[in-house]
């Protein structure tokens, strides 16, 4: 028997992608900045400057030679050597630079022979030299707070001595309702790409009650995936707006239409729709946007490099719904795969997508098209 028309889930209004942006940007803050191990920071947002002591104390060798006064060598070549009257030190990679010498010559620069030392070439102040302070100096911080720290920054700052950052790592519950194979799916999609961008994400179990875990939640964020729709056990949104503040419940992006946005709180609360394109395509364009602002990530996403590519061949879109279209690379151009309702065929070929506003009707072929990566 249907559920009575009071109780179904409607939507009165899709509120454009840009409006749900703006929300975003002024109701989520940064959380609170914690310590953590530099072995557990990788992708997370640094919360304030990372500063490291100043390193090497004393200008040091960058390689094995000779340690000299590199003016005694002004002029020298094959030709016409420079007689050293001072012998140059050997030196090696990482030794501290002898007193009177400021640069290190290779050791063919140098030449010994009947008791003559002489320079073959001309040697520059500081050439083969670390100076003090070279590798990290202590005024000038490694990274900024709003940075995210990559696999280099890691080992620079392990390199240099740094064991500990402090950063913001926003806590990311993931709850799949009704926990069928396709929201399960989603629901591991997503929390992957959390750990990815910086949260620490826990992924729940689909019988949790999504009124209790409103109430009694201490998350920074909770993303639900599923019962945005008006099926007869679709009641998520209804229960968003009784137990906290719904600020919108559909969106004009497609695929996703369904989806809502709220706050518990000062918790944001993004409700996916229970099919996996859908839910993709509105974590992609709005959860990611939550997370870097709960992160305080300088700079919006996408943390992986945008390429501009060549459309392959044209893209149509509804004026008035954002749309996200999944793409496959071919050499420097950007094969369309679907539109609308993507198939789990497309978004495993995929290899990026774009953005098709909502003003727009979409591309022509042969347009320079900016093309994010697939998660």
């Amino acid at each position: 028997m249907a559920a009575p028309s009071d109780t179904i889930q409607t939507i009165a209004r899709l509120t454009p992608l840009a409006e749900v942006l703006a929300t975003v940007d002024l109701d989520v803050k940064p959380v609170a900045p914690r310590t953590i191990e530099l072995s557990k920071a990788l992708g997370r947002t640094l919360a304030v400057d990372a500063m490291a002591r100043s390193r090497p104390n004393v200008a040091m060798a960058m390689l094995d030679g000779w340690a000299l006064d590199a003016d005694a060598t002004l002029g020298a070549g094959g030709y016409t050597p420079a007689l050293l009257l001072v012998p140059p030190q050997r030196i090696e990679t990482g030794q501290p630079l002898p007193i009177g010498a400021d640069s290190v010559a290779p050791f063919d620069a140098v030449k010994f022979a009947n008791g003559r030392v002489e320079a073959l070439m001309t040697i520059n102040p500081g050439d083969g030299v670390l100076a003090a302070g070279g590798d990290c100096d202590s005024t000038i911080p490694m990274r900024r707070a709003g940075d995210v720290l990559s696999l280099t920054s890691i080992a620079a700052f392990d390199a240099a001595g740094i064991a500990r950052v402090t950063v913001r790592e926003p806590r990311v519950r993931v709850l799949p309702l009704r926990g069928s194979g396709i929201v399960n799916a989603a629901a591991r999609l997503i929390a992957a790409d959390i750990e990815r961008g910086g949260g620490a994400a826990r992924l729940d179990d689909s019988s949790r009650d999504l009124g209790a875990v409103l109430g009694a939640e201490t998350a920074d964020f909770i993303v639900v995936i599923g019962g945005t729709g008006t099926g007869r056990n679709d009641n998520s949104v209804q229960i968003l707006a009784r137990e906290a503040r719904l600020a919108a419940h559909g969106i004009a992006l497609t695929p996703g239409e369904t989806a809502a946005l709220g706050f518990a709180g000062a918790c944001p609360v993004l409700v996916l729709p229970g099919r996996l394109d859908a839910a993709l395509s509105v974590w992609l364009t709005v959860g990611r946007r939550i997370l870097e602002r709960l992160a305080g990530t300088l700079h919006h996403r996408d943390r992986d490099p945008i390429e501009t590519l060549t459309l392959a061949r044209k893209v149509t879109s509804t004026v008035g719904l954002a749309e996200v279209v999944p793409v496959r690379r071919s050499g420097d151009r950007a094969e369309p795969l679907a539109s609308k309702y993507l198939p789990l065929s497309s978004l495993a070929r995929a290899d990026g997508w774009i953005l098709v506003p909502a003003d727009s009707e979409g591309y022509s072929e042969g347009a320079a098209v900016a093309v994010k990566p697939w998660p």
